[in-house]
């Protein structure tokens, strides 16, 4: 069984408006995340992912891609504790 692993990231771009929460949150599910994305007042976008350290490590790889409309110029991950519950939720 693989060790689990919490972080908390910043990505900066065009990040809002082009579905990049949806595609957090539906990428994070496949992965079997749980946590929490969303949208910053300084338009960046936050999320807290937490689950197996591969799948993590993977979609914090993914987070620089994110969805065909984005551009990310940067992406800021740090250590976190893990959320409670289960799911993967889209934050107002």
């Amino acid at each position: 069984m693989s060790e689990t692993k919490a972080v908390h990231a910043r990505v900066t771009g065009r990040v809002q408006g082009v579905s990049f929460r949806i595609w957090t949150q539906i990428e994070a599910q496949v992965r079997g995340l749980s946590g929490w994305v969303r949208n910053e007042a300084d338009g960046s976008v936050t999320a807290l992912m937490a689950g197996p350290a591969d799948a993590v490590d993977d979609m914090a790889r993914a987070l620089h891609r994110g969805p065909p409309a984005a551009v990310v110029n940067g992406v800021e991950i740090a250590a976190a504790d893990p959320p409670d519950g289960t799911r993967f939720d889209i934050r107002a």
